[in-house]
């Protein structure tokens, strides 16, 4: 059964990130307020008023088409397996799994971009390090660091309404668990899916929060309760979901819902989707929060685990994370 009624929220009230921003407090809680309700009920939802020029996401866009339509000999250059334990770099299609079966897609990983001589990168923490950039298209790099820092500061915002919904002071996550975020960025190729295969899997994502941008193409689904909602292609509006992190840290008030990816068009489908997580140290712990605790919802969870059983920190189950999804990487470069 499919519907299309994620709520779109203007998040503007919010402010920018750089300070508290929140200049009618009033306004604000309206925001966080229509947020907990998304949260609670669905697990998505879109924001409108986050001031990100669609011409952006446009360029962006071009250029990972370009790089992306280069032979693999070339696009092997900056190859996964060349990144280290930075974890940064291409993958070819079917390079991935997803639920343990490979992805109808190519991509490429980045994050936040270290020198060499951090201390994080100098202890060999994983995923941390420098970015590998194609040498064509030029215009990649630029608009990939230009990206990261964006939306950077626009998950900040968002999850000012997040903390404002849950009772907490706006800037809550900053101040407990999000004071040195992990950010993970990918885009990714998706071609048409051969008839009842899906580009990924139903699953969820790992972390607090995923910034969405895609193209029209469509093919995104979400699931709420028995029901697929399709989720239109429209830059215009950001996707935000839920990642296991918040659904744990609160017991389960929030929950990371399952969705899944199947481009049933004739082109290429390219989507840029952003990671914003815990700090890699950060303890799973849950949220002091008022109110009662929902059931834990393991037997009917998609992939039957527990996530209130969750413990350590963050980069303990990231890096547990990971290894699955580039099983032989993992083994040779993080375990």
């Amino acid at each position: 059964m499919h519907t299309s009624a994620l709520p779109v929220i203007d998040i503007s009230a919010l402010g920018p990130s750089s300070s508290t921003g929140i200049v009618d407090t009033r306004a604000a809680k309206a925001v966080g307020a229509a947020i907990d309700a998304a949260c609670r009920e669905f697990g998505f939802f879109g924001i409108t008023g986050h001031g990100v020029k669609s011409d952006r996401s446009l360029a962006l866009e071009a250029a990972a088409r370009t790089f992306f339509a280069l032979p693999e000999s070339v696009k092997a250059e900056i190859a996964m397996t060349q990144g280290g334990r930075a974890w940064r770099g291409w993958f070819p299609l079917h390079g991935e799994l997803t639920a343990g079966r490979p992805d109808q897609k190519e991509g490429i990983y980045f994050g936040a971009e270290l020198p060499v001589d951090d201390p994080r990168v100098q202890h060999g923490l994983p995923l941390h390090g420098k970015n590998q950039f194609p040498s064509t298209p030029s215009e990649l790099k630029p608009l990939v660091l230009n990206w990261l820092e964006t939306m950077t500061e626009l998950a900040a915002i968002v999850l000012r309404g997040v903390a404002l919904g849950l009772g907490l002071e706006a800037k809550w996550f900053e101040s407990n668990l999000t004071n040195d975020p992990t950010i993970l960025f990918r885009i990714f190729r998706y071609p048409p899916s051969p008839p009842k295969t899906w580009g990924v899997q139903t699953h969820t994502d790992y972390g607090l929060l995923t910034l969405l941008v895609q193209d029209e193409s469509g093919g995104l689904q979400v699931r709420n309760r028995d029901l697929w909602i399709d989720v239109p292609g429209d830059r215009e509006i950001i996707i935000c979901n839920l990642g296991d992190m918040l659904d744990r840290m609160t017991q389960g008030r929030y929950r990371s819902t399952p969705h899944r990816v199947r481009n049933a068009t004739n082109h290429d489908r390219i989507s840029l989707p952003f990671f914003y997580d815990p700090s890699w140290d950060a303890e799973v712990a849950a949220i002091p929060l008022s109110g009662d605790v929902p059931t834990d919802d393991q037997r009917t969870r998609w992939d039957g685990t527990s996530l209130r059983k969750l413990s350590g920190t963050y980069g303990d189950y990231l890096t547990a994370k990971v290894v699955k999804v580039f099983p032989e990487l993992g083994e040779d470069v993080l375990t």
